[in-house]
């Protein structure tokens, strides 16, 4: 009797609370309407969401996520990710509003599981930097890694990250591929995978490996920051040569000293962790993608083989591209804006409400997250007739140029606002140069079309 009274006390008290967080999810849910805050629902306790949202970013097919709520909310809704209530935007006149309010209405607020992992501290390298100081490397390089595929099959992806880490390595600090940057691509591996993970800090976990990761990368990066910034203060104190002075600032790092003079070491290695990030894992995944949309596509390869062939017709045999040939591709602009449309390799980016904002009816009360979803834009057919569909031509009708369409917030593939991508102008230029000598494909002297010896892995 004893037992059953305890077992009924229990069922009563679980009853009670379950009881309680029902009546306080229906106030909170009132509250939330009459302040005109977007429908949307919240999901498990604690949870929320997140646990759909991740394993939806997890699949080929990430979209249903977001596909299912605006069907059934609008485009724009509440969700619960993360630890927080979150205002999910696939309307691109709200994302353009958050994006360019940056710093007034609203703050960059990442989840910690990705600030912990990234930083907090971003910039971005003019094209001048890129023009001036890099472009050699990223011809030189790529040249490099393609005249290696001579005589084999090459597993595609794997291929590009080997490329896009090894220019991103020598143009942030100038140096060249070997075991030390083996061995710094390993931890980077490790930091990758945390991404998007469970925010779990235990040694056992995804998250918990990718922070030890973070850790031993900050030590190394650190001690490069501040190497290169005593190198470059007892130049300047020393030297009588303006080359040599000049000499400090040619790779990215000795830019952005240049351009920050107060930059802390802090400041420096999240730069430095973004851009390795970036350029090793999205620009990778760009290139295989586009490779894998041409093949899909003869007649863009076709068009796309010729416009290089021009190029180097033009040149002698063996010699660089220069800026002037980047800025001669204008069917590899259109290839490459389809592939960044269609690919969404960014999906969105979170910012924080400062203040109570009043935007298309809806209220986002301050200090809940917001989360601007580009790929939810990119392929909307209201905004792209056939959006799911690799269309280059699209970019070439004057309605559909990268300008107008990134004034009218539909086409942001690397955010907008004060804060871009870090990697935004370096990127497009790797993917040309990439393109180039994959279609004519160097080698040995010889320009030849290599497509039929690539997989996509």
């Amino acid at each position: 009797m004893e037992s059953l009274l305890t077992w009924a006390g229990v069922v009563l008290s679980l009853s009670s609370l379950l009881l309680f967080l029902v009546i306080e999810r229906i106030r909170q849910w009132q509250s939330e309407r009459k302040a005109g805050v977007p429908p949307g629902r919240r999901g498990f306790p604690v949870v929320g969401e997140t646990l759909r949202l991740i394993s939806a970013y997890k699949t080929e097919n990430p979209e249903p996520f977001v596909d299912e709520r605006v069907a059934r909310h609008g485009r724009v809704f509440t969700t619960h990710v993360f630890g927080e209530r979150t205002v999910f935007s696939a309307d691109p006149e709200v994302n353009k509003y958050v994006l360019q309010n940056e710093g007034k209405l609203f703050e960059s607020s990442y989840p910690s599981s990705l600030s912990n992992l990234l930083g907090s501290h971003l910039s971005f390298i003019s094209p001048s930097v890129i023009r001036d100081s890099l472009l050699p490397d990223i011809d030189r390089l790529i040249r490099h890694n393609l005249d290696s595929w001579a005589g084999r099959a090459v597993l595609l992806l794997s291929e590009t990250k080997k490329i896009t880490f090894e220019l991103t390595v020598k143009q942030l600090m100038s140096v060249d591929p070997g075991e030390w940057t083996e061995k710094l691509r390993k931890e980077y591996l490790l930091l990758i995978e945390g991404f998007f993970s469970l925010p779990l800090p235990f040694f056992f976990t995804t998250y918990g490996r990718a922070l030890r990761a973070r850790t031993k990368v900050v030590e190394i990066l650190k001690t490069i920051v501040k190497e290169r910034k005593e190198r470059r203060s007892k130049k300047r104190s020393t030297s009588t040569s303006w080359e040599e002075v000049e000499e400090e600032k040619r790779d990215m790092l000795g830019a952005l000293l240049e351009a920050e003079e107060g930059l802390t070491e802090e400041e420096g290695v999240d730069f430095m962790v973004a851009l390795l990030v970036g350029g090793y894992e999205t620009t990778s995944t760009i290139m295989t993608l586009a490779v894998k949309f041409l093949s899909d596509s003869p007649r863009a390869l076709a068009l796309l083989r010729e416009e290089h062939e021009g190029i180097r017709a033009k040149k002698k045999e063996g010699e660089a591209l220069e800026w002037s040939d980047y800025k001669s591709m204008p069917f590899t602009q259109c290839v490459i804006n389809e592939t960044l449309r269609v690919a969404n390799i960014i999906s969105g980016v979170f910012r924080r409400a400062v203040a109570d904002v009043r935007i298309k009816g809806y209220t986002i009360p301050k200090g809940w997250r917001v989360f601007a979803s580009l790929r939810a834009v990119h392929l909307d057919s209201d905004h792209y007739k056939d959006a799911r569909t690799f269309n280059p031509w699209r970019w070439q009708e004057s309605v559909m140029t990268p300008t107008s369409n990134q004034g009218s917030g539909t086409f942001m593939p690397f955010g907008g606002g004060p804060r871009l991508c870090p990697g935004y102008e370096l990127g497009r230029v790797e993917l040309s140069v990439f393109l180039h000598y994959l279609v004519t494909c160097f080698r040995s002297g010889q320009l030849r079309p290599c497509l039929d010896i690539v997989q996509m892995g």
